[in-house]
């Protein structure tokens, strides 16, 4: 069994998949619109050029989402994505480019669990967790 998360956007999931490609060293395995599926000629107007479906790996791991029709649109709240690091540098390499344009909630730091961690909202409003464990916590 394999659990991905998957994000909804409302009208920048193609902006948002090629930063986090970019920020996070992954590859785009797919995107592709409403109005690219085979459900095209059903699809509303106004979505059409709207991401139905993102795929993205980083280090054999899955992020997927796409844009959500704006009457079904949520702030996203109650959940982070969690990313651990074995590295402090690139923690912090990571959790600044994230920090670009968002909101940190908890600045990266050093804690009893980690050699570094923090908390950051992106500027696309996908809430992070960048962790980097002390050794004695298990792996990253």
């Amino acid at each position: 069994m394999k659990i991905n998360p998957y994000l909804s956007f409302n009208g920048n999931c193609k902006a948002a998949f090629e930063f986090y490609a970019d920020c996070l060293h992954g590859h785009i395995d797919a995107m592709f619109t409403h109005g690219e599926s085979p459900m095209a000629d059903q699809a509303d107007p106004a979505m059409r050029e709207q991401i139905m479906h993102a795929q993205l790996t980083i280090d054999g791991q899955v992020l997927m989402g796409g844009d959500c029709p704006p009457q079904f649109m949520e702030k996203p709240q109650g959940f982070s994505v969690a990313i651990n690091l074995d590295n402090t540098e690139e923690a912090a390499r990571i959790f600044s480019a994230l920090a670009e344009g968002g909101q940190i909630s908890m600045p990266l730091e050093e804690t009893f669990w980690a050699l570094s961690f923090g908390m950051v909202t992106d500027r696309f409003g996908t809430p992070w967790m960048v962790n980097c464990p002390q050794p004695e916590c298990g792996p990253a």
